[in-house]
């Protein structure tokens, strides 16, 4: 009967939901390189979302459930007139983000993009700043913002490190679902207790199949999964702050939690996991080190591990725009991680599909000598039969190397090697690209190119002079960092 009654008793909180909470509540960033970085990640995400209202399938998503509804205080959506409370805010903002796969990345066992979190924190901020202006008091201010992006970049990419939900059929998502839930309860107020709550539900919810990534079902889910995670996080951090009680031993809870339920097979065999394998690894402490590693994808909207292929494409476009009907085979060489995502034979059968496809990121490119998000459209690739005429020809060598370096974490390289042989007997050079312009080892040559794609994307949906404020804003990090949430948000809305 005691032991019955042992069993019965609700233990202390899993040690990952109270590290997570702490880390939130306690840590202070001190970290120049993460806040400027944090900035640089603001514009570019911002910039994506605004480049992606050009898509209608994007923009049927977008606005009240409700025609005509009225939110006081509402979160203002960008580059949209659209006022919505901050659940559906969240999932807009975080929709037009991810639209176009073309915001940052972060490559570990797992991957992800930790600037889809900025759909809830940009959407609680607006709104919690607007409440507090109505009650008299001073409104967040956009480093709040950039603080929260740290924290929530941290939080997704820590747990990637190590920790591979993919092999067990499980989607990135489920860590920006994780991160926004823990720094927006924290933005709305909610104490250790409340952090924790919030968060057990999160992994309550942790199944998230990523089924829709891949063939034969890949598709447009994608391009809005990111969204639909962060707006589940504002829902439970608002459930937790009404005073739901938490789940206290969700990942570890024998048979029931997450480990055993959803952690516990790899999916090559379905075979158990030895214990020791089945709880999360952690490499490091949380502090800032994801957003000054963060990946930024600033030339090409494409799954980044194909980036560098894209760009060796490029280099390769002049020796081979005149020569394609000669090609006899094309050799992508190439690490581990992107043979077991990205590459694909046979039909494409939608932008989500081709986004995901090196062998059609490769093939655009070398055709073209350029890769936009227009390439992907039905419509374009139905015109160049040239494209899927190249995919064929096209072989995958893994390096062993490449593999190594992409999981060596003072390198995290994400390399891609091209070349390409001639029916005649002549090949081009092997163009090699270890590092991707959005790396971390060539900020210096990449922000530039960053801050002029966020140019560009302004120009896609405001007029010339809105535009220039913006970006002169954002290009100020003292001045930015002072700037009302409300008042930065007026600036985006339509």
């Amino acid at each position: 009967m005691s032991s019955n009654m042992d069993l019965a008793n609700r233990p202390d909180y899993d040690q990952v939901i109270q590290d997570i909470a702490d880390y939130v509540i306690h840590f202070n960033i001190t970290s120049r390189e993460a806040m400027e970085t944090a900035r640089h990640c603001l514009m570019d995400t911002l910039g994506c979302g605004l480049l992606a209202l050009r898509f209608p399938e994007c923009t049927k998503h977008l606005g009240p459930l409700v025609q005509g509804t009225v939110v006081p205080n509402g979160a203002r959506v960008p580059g949209t007139p659209f006022i919505l409370d901050p659940v559906k805010a969240a999932w807009d903002i975080g929709c037009i983000i991810r639209w176009l796969d073309f915001n940052d990345t972060w490559l570990a066992a797992e991957w992800g993009h930790p600037s889809d979190n900025l759909g809830g924190i940009l959407a609680v901020a607006d709104h919690l700043s607007q409440q507090r202006l109505a009650n008299g008091q001073a409104p967040l201010t956009m480093k709040d913002v950039l603080e929260a992006m740290v924290k929530a970049h941290e939080i997704q990419g820590v747990l990637a490190l190590e920790n591979s939900f993919n092999r067990v059929g499980l989607c990135h998502v489920l860590l920006v679902r994780m991160a926004s839930t823990a720094v927006v309860t924290h933005m709305l107020g909610g104490d250790r207790e409340q952090i924790m709550a919030a968060l057990s539900q999160a992994w309550v919810d942790g199944s998230s199949l990523r089924t829709y990534r891949h063939a034969p079902n890949a598709g447009s889910r994608k391009s809005w999964a990111a969204g639909d995670a962060t707006s589940r996080a504002v829902r439970l951090a608002d459930m937790s702050l009404r005073g739901e009680m938490g789940i206290p031993s969700v990942l570890t809870a024998p048979q029931w939690g997450f480990y055993d339920v959803s952690f516990s097979h790899t999916n090559k065999d379905l075979a158990l996991k030895p214990e020791d394998e089945r709880e999360f690894r952690l490499q490091r402490d949380y502090g800032t080190y994801v957003m000054e590693n963060i990946l930024f994808k600033i030339s090409f909207p494409a799954e980044f591990h194909a980036q560098t292929a894209c760009e060796a494409a490029v280099t390769l476009h002049p020796q081979v725009k005149d020569r394609l009907d000669e090609i006899e085979r094309i050799v992508i060489t190439t690490h581990e991680s992107a043979i077991r995502i990205i590459s694909k034979h046979g039909t494409l059968a939608n932008p989500a599909d081709r986004d995901h496809c090196i062998q059609y990121m490769t093939a655009v490119p070398l055709i073209f000598g350029n890769l936009t998000a227009e390439h992907y459209e039905d419509s374009f690739h139905a015109a160049n039969p040239l494209i899927d005429t190249l995919r064929e020809k096209m072989e995958i060598v893994e390096d062993e190397r490449y593999t190594r370096e992409y999981l060596d974490p003072d390198k995290r390289s994400i390399a891609n090697a091209i070349q390409v042989f001639f029916k005649d007997g002549s090949h081009t050079e092997q163009v090699a690209v270890e590092y991707p312009i959005g790396h971390r080892r060539r900020r210096e040559e990449g922000i530039p190119v960053l801050e002029e794609k966020f140019k560009s994307n302004l120009a896609t949906r405001f007029p010339s002079g809105r535009s220039d404020a913006i970006f002169t804003l954002c290009k100020d990090q003292k001045t930015l960092e002072s700037t009302p949430v409300n008042a930065f948000m007026d600036m985006l809305v339509i």
